[in-house]
Protein backbone atom coordinates (compact mmCIF):
# COMPACT_ATOMS: atom_id res chain seq x y z
CA UNK A 1 0.00 0.00 0.00
CA UNK A 2 2.88 2.36 0.80
CA UNK A 3 4.41 1.71 -2.61
CA UNK A 4 1.07 2.30 -4.35
CA UNK A 5 0.52 5.55 -2.40
CA UNK A 6 3.91 7.14 -3.06
CA UNK A 7 4.39 5.85 -6.61
CA UNK A 8 0.94 7.14 -7.63
CA UNK A 9 1.65 10.49 -5.99
CA UNK A 10 5.04 10.90 -7.72
CA UNK A 11 3.71 9.81 -11.12
CA UNK A 12 0.83 12.29 -10.90
CA UNK A 13 3.27 15.08 -9.98
CA UNK A 14 5.51 14.21 -12.94
CA UNK A 15 2.45 14.34 -15.20
CA UNK A 16 1.84 17.92 -14.05
CA UNK A 17 -1.18 17.28 -11.83
CA UNK A 18 -1.38 19.96 -9.06
CA UNK A 19 -0.03 18.86 -5.68
CA UNK A 20 -3.41 18.94 -3.90
CA UNK A 21 -5.08 16.70 -6.48
CA UNK A 22 -2.05 14.39 -6.64
CA UNK A 23 -2.34 13.87 -2.87
CA UNK A 24 -6.05 13.06 -2.86
CA UNK A 25 -5.96 10.88 -6.01
CA UNK A 26 -3.11 8.80 -4.60
CA UNK A 27 -5.15 8.35 -1.42
CA UNK A 28 -8.23 7.37 -3.45
CA UNK A 29 -6.18 4.72 -5.31
CA UNK A 30 -5.11 3.10 -2.03
CA UNK A 31 -8.62 3.28 -0.54
CA UNK A 32 -10.15 1.73 -3.65
CA UNK A 33 -7.65 -1.12 -3.59
CA UNK A 34 -8.21 -1.63 0.15
CA UNK A 35 -12.00 -1.72 -0.21
CA UNK A 36 -12.59 1.44 1.84
CA UNK A 37 -15.83 3.33 1.02
CA UNK A 38 -14.91 6.48 -0.89
CA UNK A 39 -17.27 8.49 1.32
CA UNK A 40 -14.30 8.43 3.72
CA UNK A 41 -12.48 10.80 1.32
CA UNK A 42 -15.11 13.52 1.79
CA UNK A 43 -15.28 12.99 5.55
CA UNK A 44 -11.52 13.28 6.00
CA UNK A 45 -11.27 16.31 3.70
CA UNK A 46 -13.80 18.14 5.87
CA UNK A 47 -12.28 17.00 9.17
CA UNK A 48 -8.76 18.13 8.21
CA UNK A 49 -9.88 21.76 7.95
CA UNK A 50 -12.02 21.69 11.10
CA UNK A 51 -9.42 23.39 13.33
CA UNK A 52 -9.62 26.74 15.13
CA UNK A 53 -5.85 27.26 14.76
CA UNK A 54 -6.16 27.30 10.95
CA UNK A 55 -8.13 30.56 11.16
CA UNK A 56 -4.76 32.26 11.61
CA UNK A 57 -3.55 31.24 8.13
CA UNK A 58 -5.73 33.44 5.86
CA UNK A 59 -5.65 36.38 8.28
CA UNK A 60 -1.84 36.42 8.63
CA UNK A 61 -1.56 36.20 4.83
CA UNK A 62 -3.95 39.13 4.38
CA UNK A 63 -2.25 41.25 7.06
CA UNK A 64 1.16 40.58 5.52
CA UNK A 65 -0.04 41.54 2.05
CA UNK A 66 -1.56 44.76 3.37
CA UNK A 67 1.67 45.86 5.05
CA UNK A 68 4.00 44.63 2.31
CA UNK A 69 2.16 46.31 -0.58
CA UNK A 70 1.57 49.65 1.12
CA UNK A 71 3.82 52.52 2.15
CA UNK A 72 5.02 50.66 5.24
CA UNK A 73 7.79 48.87 3.32
CA UNK A 74 9.23 52.14 2.04
CA UNK A 75 9.35 53.96 5.40
CA UNK A 76 10.85 50.95 7.20
CA UNK A 77 13.64 50.69 4.63
CA UNK A 78 14.31 54.44 4.94
CA UNK A 79 14.67 54.05 8.72
CA UNK A 80 17.03 51.07 8.39
CA UNK A 81 19.16 52.92 5.86
CA UNK A 82 19.39 55.98 8.13
CA UNK A 83 20.83 53.69 10.84
CA UNK A 84 23.27 51.62 8.76
CA UNK A 85 23.69 53.24 5.36
CA UNK A 86 27.08 54.75 6.22
CA UNK A 87 28.82 51.33 6.37
CA UNK A 88 30.54 49.92 3.26
CA UNK A 89 27.90 47.63 1.83
CA UNK A 90 25.46 49.04 4.39
CA UNK A 91 22.56 48.78 1.98
CA UNK A 92 23.12 45.00 1.91
CA UNK A 93 22.70 44.93 5.69
CA UNK A 94 19.57 47.05 5.32
CA UNK A 95 18.22 44.48 2.82
CA UNK A 96 18.65 41.62 5.30
CA UNK A 97 17.30 43.58 8.29
CA UNK A 98 14.30 44.69 6.25
CA UNK A 99 13.70 41.06 5.32
CA UNK A 100 13.86 40.05 8.98
CA UNK A 101 11.45 42.79 9.98
CA UNK A 102 8.94 41.92 7.27
CA UNK A 103 9.23 38.30 8.40
CA UNK A 104 7.69 39.50 11.67
CA UNK A 105 4.81 41.02 9.73
CA UNK A 106 3.98 38.78 6.78
CA UNK A 107 4.78 35.17 7.75
CA UNK A 108 5.47 34.57 4.04
CA UNK A 109 8.77 34.28 2.18
CA UNK A 110 7.40 35.41 -1.17
CA UNK A 111 5.65 38.46 0.35
CA UNK A 112 8.85 39.43 2.19
CA UNK A 113 10.93 39.12 -0.98
CA UNK A 114 8.41 41.15 -2.99
CA UNK A 115 8.09 43.95 -0.42
CA UNK A 116 11.82 44.38 0.22
CA UNK A 117 12.86 43.70 -3.37
CA UNK A 118 10.50 46.20 -4.97
CA UNK A 119 11.80 48.92 -2.64
CA UNK A 120 15.52 48.13 -2.45
CA UNK A 121 16.66 46.41 -5.67
CA UNK A 122 16.30 49.57 -7.82
CA UNK A 123 18.18 51.58 -5.16
CA UNK A 124 20.94 48.95 -4.90
CA UNK A 125 21.39 48.96 -8.67
CA UNK A 126 21.45 52.76 -8.73
CA UNK A 127 24.30 52.84 -6.18
CA UNK A 128 26.52 50.41 -8.07
CA UNK A 129 25.67 47.10 -6.41
CA UNK A 130 25.61 44.04 -8.64
CA UNK A 131 21.94 43.56 -9.55
CA UNK A 132 21.98 39.75 -9.62
CA UNK A 133 23.76 39.52 -6.26
CA UNK A 134 21.38 42.08 -4.76
CA UNK A 135 18.35 40.13 -6.00
CA UNK A 136 19.88 36.90 -4.68
CA UNK A 137 20.53 38.42 -1.24
CA UNK A 138 16.98 39.74 -0.91
CA UNK A 139 15.56 36.38 -2.07
CA UNK A 140 17.73 34.61 0.54
CA UNK A 141 16.58 37.06 3.23
CA UNK A 142 13.00 36.26 2.19
CA UNK A 143 13.45 32.71 3.51
CA UNK A 144 13.45 34.20 7.03
CA UNK A 145 9.83 35.20 6.35
CA UNK A 146 8.58 31.75 7.36
CA UNK A 147 10.92 31.30 10.34
CA UNK A 148 10.52 34.46 12.44
CA UNK A 149 6.93 34.47 13.75
CA UNK A 150 4.19 34.86 12.80
CA UNK A 151 4.83 31.96 10.42
CA UNK A 152 2.17 30.25 8.33
CA UNK A 153 4.21 26.99 7.97
CA UNK A 154 4.64 26.85 11.75
CA UNK A 155 0.88 27.09 12.20
CA UNK A 156 0.41 24.21 9.73
CA UNK A 157 3.04 22.07 11.47
CA UNK A 158 1.54 22.82 14.90
CA UNK A 159 -1.92 21.70 13.75
CA UNK A 160 -0.64 18.45 12.20
CA UNK A 161 1.80 17.58 15.01
CA UNK A 162 -0.65 18.74 17.72
CA UNK A 163 1.88 21.17 19.19
CA UNK A 164 1.41 24.66 20.61
CA UNK A 165 1.55 27.41 17.99
CA UNK A 166 2.63 29.79 20.75
CA UNK A 167 5.60 27.57 21.70
CA UNK A 168 6.75 27.22 18.10
CA UNK A 169 6.52 30.99 17.63
CA UNK A 170 8.63 31.63 20.74
CA UNK A 171 11.32 29.27 19.48
CA UNK A 172 11.43 30.70 15.96
CA UNK A 173 13.15 33.99 16.82
CA UNK A 174 16.76 32.91 17.36
CA UNK A 175 16.96 30.60 14.31
CA UNK A 176 15.64 33.51 12.21
CA UNK A 177 18.23 35.87 13.71
CA UNK A 178 20.99 33.31 13.00
CA UNK A 179 19.86 33.10 9.38
CA UNK A 180 19.93 36.88 9.12
CA UNK A 181 23.35 37.02 10.82
CA UNK A 182 24.99 34.65 8.35
CA UNK A 183 23.51 36.53 5.39
CA UNK A 184 24.83 39.84 6.77
CA UNK A 185 28.30 38.32 7.29
CA UNK A 186 28.42 37.01 3.71
CA UNK A 187 27.08 40.28 2.28
CA UNK A 188 29.72 42.30 4.17
CA UNK A 189 32.46 40.01 2.84
CA UNK A 190 31.17 40.53 -0.70
CA UNK A 191 30.92 44.30 -0.11
CA UNK A 192 34.67 44.38 0.65
CA UNK A 193 35.48 42.02 -2.21
CA UNK A 194 33.56 44.04 -4.83
CA UNK A 195 34.22 47.43 -3.20
CA UNK A 196 30.59 48.41 -2.79
CA UNK A 197 29.99 52.08 -1.89
CA UNK A 198 29.11 53.65 1.45
CA UNK A 199 25.84 55.52 1.85
CA UNK A 200 25.25 58.96 3.32
CA UNK A 201 27.00 59.81 6.59
CA UNK A 202 25.18 59.13 9.85
CA UNK A 203 22.73 61.83 10.93
CA UNK A 204 20.90 61.57 14.24
CA UNK A 205 18.30 64.02 12.97
CA UNK A 206 17.60 61.78 9.95
CA UNK A 207 17.34 58.70 12.19
CA UNK A 208 14.71 60.39 14.38
CA UNK A 209 12.83 61.70 11.33
CA UNK A 210 12.65 58.28 9.62
CA UNK A 211 11.83 56.54 12.92
CA UNK A 212 8.81 58.79 13.46
CA UNK A 213 7.57 57.96 9.95
CA UNK A 214 8.17 54.23 10.45
CA UNK A 215 6.80 53.91 13.99
CA UNK A 216 3.41 52.55 12.88
CA UNK A 217 5.04 49.72 10.96
CA UNK A 218 7.46 48.98 13.81
CA UNK A 219 4.57 48.71 16.27
CA UNK A 220 2.75 46.01 14.32
CA UNK A 221 4.93 42.99 15.22
CA UNK A 222 5.31 44.32 18.76
CA UNK A 223 1.53 44.43 19.21
CA UNK A 224 0.91 41.04 17.58
CA UNK A 225 3.72 39.05 19.20
CA UNK A 226 3.50 40.93 22.49
CA UNK A 227 -0.20 40.09 22.66
CA UNK A 228 0.44 36.40 21.92
CA UNK A 229 3.31 35.90 24.35
CA UNK A 230 1.68 37.92 27.14
CA UNK A 231 -1.46 35.80 26.85
CA UNK A 232 -3.83 38.62 25.87
CA UNK A 233 -4.88 36.75 22.74
CA UNK A 234 -4.26 33.48 20.92
CA UNK A 235 -2.33 33.29 17.60
CA UNK A 236 -5.66 33.03 15.75
CA UNK A 237 -7.01 36.13 17.50
CA UNK A 238 -3.67 37.88 16.88
CA UNK A 239 -4.12 37.32 13.15
CA UNK A 240 -7.46 39.12 13.29
CA UNK A 241 -5.92 42.00 15.26
CA UNK A 242 -3.12 42.18 12.66
CA UNK A 243 -5.62 42.60 9.81
CA UNK A 244 -7.54 45.37 11.59
CA UNK A 245 -4.31 47.18 12.52
CA UNK A 246 -2.92 46.89 8.97
CA UNK A 247 -6.13 48.31 7.47
CA UNK A 248 -6.20 51.21 9.93
CA UNK A 249 -2.53 52.09 9.31
CA UNK A 250 -2.79 51.78 5.53
CA UNK A 251 -6.08 53.67 5.15
CA UNK A 252 -5.97 56.31 7.89
CA UNK A 253 -2.28 56.82 8.75
CA UNK A 254 -0.30 56.45 5.52
CA UNK A 255 -3.40 56.95 3.35
CA UNK A 256 -2.01 54.91 0.47
CA UNK A 257 -5.00 52.60 0.07
CA UNK A 258 -8.62 53.05 -0.86
CA UNK A 259 -11.48 50.56 -1.34
CA UNK A 260 -10.17 49.57 -4.79
CA UNK A 261 -6.64 48.74 -3.53
CA UNK A 262 -8.00 46.93 -0.49
CA UNK A 263 -10.25 44.77 -2.65
CA UNK A 264 -7.37 43.94 -5.01
CA UNK A 265 -5.12 42.89 -2.10
CA UNK A 266 -7.96 40.95 -0.48
CA UNK A 267 -8.54 39.05 -3.72
CA UNK A 268 -4.85 38.09 -3.97
CA UNK A 269 -4.71 37.00 -0.33
CA UNK A 270 -7.89 34.94 -0.80
CA UNK A 271 -6.29 33.09 -3.72
CA UNK A 272 -3.15 32.32 -1.71
CA UNK A 273 -5.22 31.16 1.28
CA UNK A 274 -7.46 29.03 -0.94
CA UNK A 275 -4.46 27.17 -2.39
CA UNK A 276 -3.15 26.36 1.09
CA UNK A 277 -6.57 25.33 2.43
CA UNK A 278 -7.22 23.05 -0.56
CA UNK A 279 -3.88 21.33 0.07
CA UNK A 280 -4.75 20.94 3.77
CA UNK A 281 -8.17 19.53 2.87
CA UNK A 282 -6.74 17.04 0.38
CA UNK A 283 -4.13 15.96 2.93
CA UNK A 284 -6.93 14.64 5.17
CA UNK A 285 -7.47 11.39 3.21
CA UNK A 286 -3.69 11.12 2.75
CA UNK A 287 -3.14 11.25 6.52
CA UNK A 288 -5.93 8.72 7.11
CA UNK A 289 -4.34 6.29 4.63
CA UNK A 290 -0.96 6.68 6.34
CA UNK A 291 -2.49 5.98 9.76
CA UNK A 292 -4.82 3.15 8.67
CA UNK A 293 -2.07 1.11 7.01
CA UNK A 294 0.58 2.16 9.57
CA UNK A 295 2.86 3.41 6.80
CA UNK A 296 4.82 5.93 8.98
CA UNK A 297 5.52 3.19 11.54
CA UNK A 298 6.78 0.90 8.77
CA UNK A 299 9.04 3.66 7.44
CA UNK A 300 10.25 4.34 10.99
CA UNK A 301 11.12 0.66 11.55
CA UNK A 302 12.93 0.48 8.20
CA UNK A 303 15.02 3.57 8.92
CA UNK A 304 15.85 2.45 12.47
CA UNK A 305 17.01 -0.88 11.08
CA UNK A 306 19.69 1.03 9.14
CA UNK A 307 21.05 2.74 12.25
CA UNK A 308 19.95 3.50 15.80
CA UNK A 309 22.28 6.50 16.03
CA UNK A 310 20.03 9.58 16.36
CA UNK A 311 22.65 11.82 14.71
CA UNK A 312 22.70 9.66 11.58
CA UNK A 313 18.91 9.36 11.51
CA UNK A 314 18.48 13.12 11.86
CA UNK A 315 21.02 13.66 9.08
CA UNK A 316 18.96 11.42 6.79
CA UNK A 317 15.76 13.27 7.71
CA UNK A 318 17.51 16.62 7.18
CA UNK A 319 18.68 15.51 3.74
CA UNK A 320 15.12 14.50 2.80
CA UNK A 321 13.79 17.87 4.00
CA UNK A 322 16.34 19.79 1.93
CA UNK A 323 15.63 17.65 -1.16
CA UNK A 324 11.87 18.04 -0.65
CA UNK A 325 12.34 21.81 -0.55
CA UNK A 326 13.96 21.69 -3.98
CA UNK A 327 10.90 20.12 -5.58
CA UNK A 328 7.94 21.04 -3.37
CA UNK A 329 6.26 24.23 -2.18
CA UNK A 330 6.71 24.95 1.55
CA UNK A 331 3.16 24.30 2.78
CA UNK A 332 2.79 21.16 0.65
CA UNK A 333 6.02 19.66 1.99
CA UNK A 334 5.04 20.27 5.62
CA UNK A 335 1.53 18.89 5.17
CA UNK A 336 2.72 15.76 3.35
CA UNK A 337 5.92 14.90 5.24
CA UNK A 338 5.03 15.77 8.85
CA UNK A 339 2.80 12.68 9.39
CA UNK A 340 5.50 10.52 7.81
CA UNK A 341 8.33 11.80 10.03
CA UNK A 342 6.53 12.10 13.38
CA UNK A 343 6.68 8.40 14.46
CA UNK A 344 10.39 8.28 13.64
CA UNK A 345 11.12 11.49 15.52
CA UNK A 346 9.09 10.31 18.52
CA UNK A 347 10.89 6.94 18.50
CA UNK A 348 14.23 8.75 18.86
CA UNK A 349 12.94 10.89 21.71
CA UNK A 350 13.50 14.16 19.86
CA UNK A 351 11.44 17.18 20.90
CA UNK A 352 8.63 17.77 18.40
CA UNK A 353 9.13 21.52 18.88
CA UNK A 354 12.82 21.21 17.96
CA UNK A 355 11.94 19.09 14.96
CA UNK A 356 9.28 21.58 13.90
CA UNK A 357 11.79 24.44 13.90
CA UNK A 358 14.32 22.33 11.99
CA UNK A 359 11.64 21.32 9.49
CA UNK A 360 10.50 24.90 8.85
CA UNK A 361 14.07 26.21 8.47
CA UNK A 362 15.03 23.37 6.12
CA UNK A 363 11.98 23.69 3.94
CA UNK A 364 12.39 27.50 3.86
CA UNK A 365 15.79 27.04 2.23
CA UNK A 366 13.92 25.39 -0.66
CA UNK A 367 12.56 28.83 -1.52
CA UNK A 368 15.91 29.65 -3.13
CA UNK A 369 16.73 26.24 -4.64
CA UNK A 370 15.39 25.74 -8.20
CA UNK A 371 13.26 24.43 -9.81
CA UNK A 372 10.56 25.33 -7.21
CA UNK A 373 12.29 28.46 -5.88
CA UNK A 374 9.45 30.91 -5.29
CA UNK A 375 11.69 33.67 -3.88
CA UNK A 376 13.99 33.54 -6.90
CA UNK A 377 11.01 33.79 -9.25
CA UNK A 378 9.74 36.84 -7.32
CA UNK A 379 13.19 38.47 -7.49
CA UNK A 380 13.42 37.63 -11.19
CA UNK A 381 10.06 39.26 -11.79
CA UNK A 382 11.20 42.45 -10.07
CA UNK A 383 14.58 42.70 -11.85
CA UNK A 384 13.61 41.03 -15.15
CA UNK A 385 16.88 39.08 -14.87
CA UNK A 386 16.95 35.40 -15.97
CA UNK A 387 16.28 33.03 -13.09
CA UNK A 388 19.54 31.19 -13.91
CA UNK A 389 21.62 34.32 -13.28
CA UNK A 390 20.06 34.94 -9.86
CA UNK A 391 20.37 31.22 -9.00
CA UNK A 392 24.14 31.35 -9.59
CA UNK A 393 24.46 34.50 -7.46
CA UNK A 394 22.49 32.96 -4.56
CA UNK A 395 24.93 30.04 -4.01
CA UNK A 396 27.05 31.70 -1.24
CA UNK A 397 23.90 32.69 0.68
CA UNK A 398 22.43 29.21 0.16
CA UNK A 399 25.56 27.59 1.65
CA UNK A 400 25.40 29.93 4.64
CA UNK A 401 21.75 29.07 5.31
CA UNK A 402 22.48 25.34 5.04
CA UNK A 403 25.25 25.79 7.64
CA UNK A 404 22.76 27.46 10.01
CA UNK A 405 20.26 24.65 9.31
CA UNK A 406 22.70 21.98 10.50
CA UNK A 407 23.71 24.09 13.50
CA UNK A 408 20.06 24.27 14.58
CA UNK A 409 19.70 20.53 13.89
CA UNK A 410 22.68 19.38 15.98
CA UNK A 411 22.89 22.14 18.61
CA UNK A 412 19.40 22.35 20.16
CA UNK A 413 20.62 24.86 22.76
CA UNK A 414 20.50 27.46 19.95
CA UNK A 415 16.73 27.32 20.50
CA UNK A 416 16.28 28.87 23.96
CA UNK A 417 12.99 27.15 24.72
CA UNK A 418 14.66 23.74 24.45
CA UNK A 419 17.61 24.43 26.79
Amino acid sequence: MAALLFVTFIVLLLLGVPVAFSIVLASVAVMAKGGVPLLMVVQRMFASTDSFSLIAVPFFIFAGDLMAKGKVSKVLVEFAEALLGMIKGGLSIVSVLAGMFFAAISGSGAATTAAVGATLIPELKKRGYDEAKSAALIAAAGTIGVVIPPSVPMVLYAVIAEQSVNTLFKNGFLPGVLMGGILIAISLFEAQKFNYPKGASFSFKNVVKTFVKAIWGILMPLIILGGIFSGYFTPSEAADVAVIYAILVSVFVYRDMGPKELFHIMKGSAKTSAVIMIIISCSGPFGWVLANWKIPEAISSSVLSISSNPYIIMFLIAAIILIAGVFMETSSAIIILTPVFLPLVKAMGISLVHFGIVFVVGIAIGMITPPVAINLFVASGITELPIEKIARAVVPYLMGLVLVFFLILYVPMLIPGLM
